[in-house]
């Protein structure tokens, strides 16, 4: 496995887990740390052995955010040269599951992080925010756009425009978040989730989280007719045939990700 600075990894069986780690900065996401990140991801997402991933900070922050000394000099062109905006598009390129395991601070970018994710497992400690209105600036990867279309316009431009938080309870009640548990448990319950997820059918899964997430894209009817193509492709692997004699015989299948 790769040496990191800024993250750790480990394997959990099929899972790959991925700790942010800058505890003196609260997991402040610096340049450096998003592109380990992303090479972390990648690395999982090629391996076979890999069927979801996990990623996490500490019970106090998961992330507070951008790290605001790299960037207050910033020039628009700096920040474009940087390519942080690609950085966070090829996240969400990632082909498997993600799931966020959040405890504490999830604050501007870290809001952001967890939001790129397919499931967010929050400890009831959990804060999310978007808190950049408070330095002048708005949110840039994306906390407008995910925020609006899972919380509603109302309580979206109330985080961006008054820096509201939302608390793990809250953030469960308006769909941010899958579920909300204890602080001891909720890691543990997201590698559970992922576990569960990743023991699924490979390729069924990455067609499926491919079909929700053009739900965000695509028109009705458009949406409909990729569902139904990604449907029908299903039939041309192996793992549908096993998947369905499995089910006639009464047994576990045994996938093979073809």
């Amino acid at each position: 496995m790769t040496d990191y600075t800024d993250i750790l990894t480990e394997t959990h069986g099929r899972v790959g887990l991925v700790r942010l780690n800058r505890p003196k900065a609260m997991n402040a996401l610096r340049g450096h740390l998003l592109a380990e990140l992303l090479d972390a991801l990648r690395a999982f997402d090629a391996d076979d052995s890999i069927g979801a991933m996990v990623i996490t900070g500490s019970e106090r922050a998961f992330s507070a955010g951008a790290d605001i000394k790299e960037m207050a000099d910033a020039t628009p062109v700096d920040l474009m040269n940087r390519g942080l905006s690609d950085g966070w598009h090829r996240i969400s390129t990632i082909r498997k599951p993600i799931i966020a395991a959040v405890s504490g601070f999830a604050l501007g970018g870290g809001c952001e992080l967890a939001l790129l994710c397919d499931l967010i497992v929050a400890s009831e400690t959990a804060q999310f925010g978007q808190p950049e209105i408070t330095i002048g600036v708005i949110p840039g990867a994306g906390g407008t756009q995910r925020l609006t279309r899972i919380l509603g316009k109302a309580l979206a431009m109330e985080m961006v425009l008054n820096n509201r938080f939302l608390k793990a309870d809250e953030a469960l009640q308006h769909g941010l978040v899958n579920r909300v548990v204890t602080v001891e448990s909720y890691l543990d319950e997201a590698l559970k989730l992922a576990g569960e997820i990743a023991a699924r059918a490979p390729v069924a899964v990455r067609l499926g989280k491919e079909a929700v997430n053009s739900a965000y894209e695509l028109s009705l009817t458009e949406g409909l007719a990729a569902e139904q193509r990604a449907f029908y492709l299903l039939f041309s692997t192996e793992d549908q045939k096993e998947g369905m004699q499995a089910f006639v015989e009464k047994r576990a299948p045994a996938w093979k990700g073809k």
